[in-house]
């Protein structure tokens, strides 16, 4: 049965958002502390579970940092305090005596928490443990544990410095638990809960780090602890002892990286190397000149062991394939824009047939004939004084281009009149357009008079009354050019009117 528990926080050390801390039981019945940290992602988002066990004095507040960065990349975190530190429940009365009874009861209380979370624990599941958490997480996976899908151990607690040999310190440790002093502190004393001084510390190089870490005990109190026992030494050869051998470590089949602190001053990095070595696919990488709290180092030395664990979690919890299935949901989006998009045409037609002679006809064929649609202002000036000299023999070919520059210069209400009389000569032809002129000539003349002074008119008339004969051969030449573009009239009926006047007719006056 999991009840609330608190979670300590100060201004140096926030909890990340999303963090729920529990009392669950361990062996014996044990009140342990755990918290659950779960990523405010869509369940089908997270990639899995990272089970974080802290070494030695380290309650779960110390990794509220390295919390966060797990659930930013989308993991659920599970945390606890091992039993005698944190606020986990302690082995002796006075509760700052790191004491142990062996390493049998943190294997229960380390199944007892999986059990208590694990339907709360998306799978697949990664360990992360540090220095003694490292040696239990790994001691659990010799023992049978084989939940997880791989480990990333920072400077485990595989075998300990001492100020003596290692027989020395064995011997000294059997006889002091021979004579029943297992729960006095070791020869170093009691030690200080934590020493709030940065200066000669052999834990971190990182000040702000340490500083915050020392805000966490100066606000609960509870969370200190001092010195080992001898019990808890007794502990420590026992299960470093049965880590050593090669048969115990070949049982472990899942990817375990192990990275170690090159400047390490507790744990035995020879230990790390040879462990690495026996496990089946293991894999060591050295920190330089880190100290033994690798998580709390400096950032040049904290990052090779996050692109590590990012290396790691990219085999072991790959991320979720899920955003290919967010893709189809914009495909609705653009389906209702066609249907008002043909529904304007369809209510519009009338005016769409209007609009589209003046509009969107004429500049599709200028390309074809670029040179007359950059010459229109010098055009302009020579139809008028072609007006005059046409009404003996092309009626029709000077009507097209008056229609066009009323077109083109007066209001839009004259368009339609264009329009009409484009579309009337194409009907009925010749013949047809011969009748017609004769009643729209006064509407062409006083256009010409107003457009183009009279002084200039007979200046320009003269040149091609010179050359009607080779204005003739031109008007039998135009019935030819009729006749292609009444091919061609289906396609664009306008073309041939538009290419007689501007294009061809003004390089006559040109060549004279």
């Amino acid at each position: 049965m999991l009840e609330p528990a608190p979670l300590v926080e100060t201004p140096l050390a926030k909890a990340p958002p999303g963090g729920e801390a529990y009392w669950y039981a361990g062996a014996g019945g044990a009140k342990l502390r755990a918290a659950l940290f779960t990523p405010p992602i869509a369940p089908a988002r997270m990639r899995g579970s990272i089970v974080l066990s802290g070494g030695r004095t380290e309650p779960i507040e110390k990794y509220y940092e390295f919390i966060g960065e797990l659930m930013d990349r989308g993991f659920v975190v599970l945390a606890h305090d091992w039993r005698g530190q944190g606020l986990s429940q302690r082995e002796l009365a006075d509760p700052l005596k790191g004491h142990a009874r062996g390493y049998r009861a943190y294997l229960d209380d380390f199944r007892a928490l999986l059990g208590a979370f694990s339907d709360r624990l998306p799978k697949p599941w990664t360990a992360v443990g540090h220095s003694m958490g490292g040696c239990l997480t790994l001691l659990a996976m010799t023992h049978g544990e084989d939940r997880f899908a791989g480990a990333m151990l920072s400077a485990p607690m595989l075998g300990i410095r001492s100020p003596f040999p290692p027989f020395i310190t064995n011997a000294l440790t059997g006889l002091n638990i021979a004579i029943g002093r297992g729960r006095l502190y070791t020869l170093t004393g009691p030690g200080k809960p934590f020493d709030s001084a940065f200066e000669g510390n052999v834990l971190t190089h990182d000040p702000a780090r340490h500083a915050r870490t020392w805000s966490l005990v100066e606000a609960e109190p509870r969370l200190a602890l001092g010195g080992p026992t001898w019990g808890w030494i007794d502990f420590c050869l026992k299960a470093t002892a049965s880590l050593a051998r090669p048969d115990t470590l070949r049982n472990v089949t899942v990817p375990v990286v192990i990275v170690s602190a090159e400047a390490d001053q507790l744990v035995d990095n020879a230990a790390q190397a040879a462990a690495a070595r026996h496990l089946p696919q293991g894999k060591l990488i050295t920190i330089p000149g880190a100290y033994h709290e690798i998580l709390m180092e400096t950032d040049p030395m904290r990052n090779p062991f996050m692109k590590a664990l990012d290396a790691l979690l990219g085999r072991t919890a790959p991320t979720p394939a899920a955003p290919p299935k967010a893709a189809p949901a914009p495909a609705p989006a653009p389906a209702p824009t066609p249907a008002p998009a043909a529904a304007a045409p369809a209510a519009t037609a009338s005016a769409a047939a209007a609009a589209k002679p003046p509009a969107k006809k004429a500049p599709a064929k200028k390309p074809a004939a670029k040179k007359a649609a950059a010459k229109k202002p010098a055009a302009a000036k020579k139809p008028a004084a072609k007006a005059v000299a046409k009404p003996a023999g092309k009626p029709a070919a000077a009507k097209a281009p008056a229609a066009k520059k009323a077109a083109a210069k007066k209001a839009p209400a004259k368009k339609p009149a264009a329009s009409k009389a484009a579309a009337k000569p194409a009907a009925a032809k010749k013949p047809a357009a011969v009748k017609k002129p004769a009643a729209k000539k006064p509407a062409a003349k006083p256009a010409a008079a107003k457009k183009a002074p009279a002084a200039k008119k007979p200046a320009v008339a003269k040149k091609p009354v010179a050359k009607k004969p080779a204005a003739k051969p031109a008007a039998a030449k135009a019935p030819a050019k009729a006749k292609k573009p009444a091919a061609k009239k289906p396609a664009a009926a306008k073309k041939p009117a538009a290419r007689k006047p501007a294009a061809r007719k003004p390089a006559a006056p040109k060549k004279a």
